[in-house]
């Protein structure tokens, strides 16, 4: 039994949709979430600038003495996460592994494709990810840039959204997917508007959702899981507080949102 909290980290506010699911898996389990809203989106940054950031954020996180790290960003996941993971002191967890698996497993036709911020679709993270899981799969992957900001904007079901999804998408439609993985974890937001172009034939796999379930059975593999009846206070750090964020950050979490502490990690 381990009373100390969870760290979770992401580019802005879309990992909420990770704490969502925790929250729902491990009611007991304190949550320590670090957003960094100055400095998203990161799909567009290097892979040094990412990592860069991820390990700045990381200190931060472990600073508050937590006893793991959900990576609740796919693009530090697919380029942060090889070169830090041995480097830290407490288990960490990524997005991309658990989507993968889910997808690899999902996929009747082994047509699967991906969506993702520019970065992660560079790295070619999923792909090997899949790969690894089922050679006969057929991967084909599409960067999605600019639903980033839209969602951070609070414009989930806006003419404007639309349109991009439109764009995006469309190439994909002649591939016979029958599995797209959800590659950012702003897109959970989007949903309804990626499944209404995509179609009911394709299942849309939440990489937070199966992250959540990865973290419950290493908690329980580890015998880090906090107490039953533990009563848990969660903290929520920022490094900038956009003018939407309230309304946009309650409808990631699906709930009113702890207290908000504006941080700036060394070097932002």
């Amino acid at each position: 039994m381990d009373k100390r909290p969870l760290g979770v980290f992401d580019s802005g506010i879309g990992g909420l949709t990770v704490v969502r699911e925790l929250l729902r898996l491990l009611p007991e389990e304190e949550l320590v979430y670090y957003g960094d809203v100055a400095r998203l989106p990161y799909g567009n940054k290097s892979k040094e600038t990412v990592t860069r950031f991820s390990r700045e954020i990381i200190d931060f996180l472990v600073a508050k003495d937590v006893k793991a790290i959900v990576v609740a960003c796919n693009t530090a996941s697919a380029l942060a996460l090889p070169e830090l993971e041995g480097t830290l002191p407490v288990p960490v967890v990524g997005v991309i592994e658990a989507g993968a698996s889910a997808a690899a497993q999902r996929s009747r036709s082994g047509k699967v494709g991906v969506i993702a911020t520019a970065s992660t679709v560079r790295s070619g993270a999923y792909t090997r990810a899949l790969a690894a899981r089922r050679a006969d799969l057929e991967v084909s992957e599409r960067a999605c840039p600019l639903f980033v900001p839209l969602v951070e904007e609070g414009w989930i079901d806006h003419p404007v959204t639309r349109a991009v999804a439109d764009e995006y998408l469309a190439p994909l439609e002649g591939h016979g997917l029958d599995t797209l993985i959800l590659g950012c974890t702003h897109y959970p937001l989007l949903k309804r508007v990626i499944g209404e172009k995509m179609g009911a034939d394709v299942s849309l796999v939440d990489s937070g959702e199966e992250t959540a379930r990865i973290v419950v059975d290493l908690l329980d593999a580890q015998g880090l899981r906090a107490p039953a009846g533990n009563a848990p206070v969660h903290a929520l750090y920022l490094s900038d507080l956009p003018a939407a964020f309230q309304g946009t950050a309650e409808r990631f979490l699906g709930r009113p949102l702890p207290p908000v502490e504006v941080v700036t990690v060394q070097g932002g």
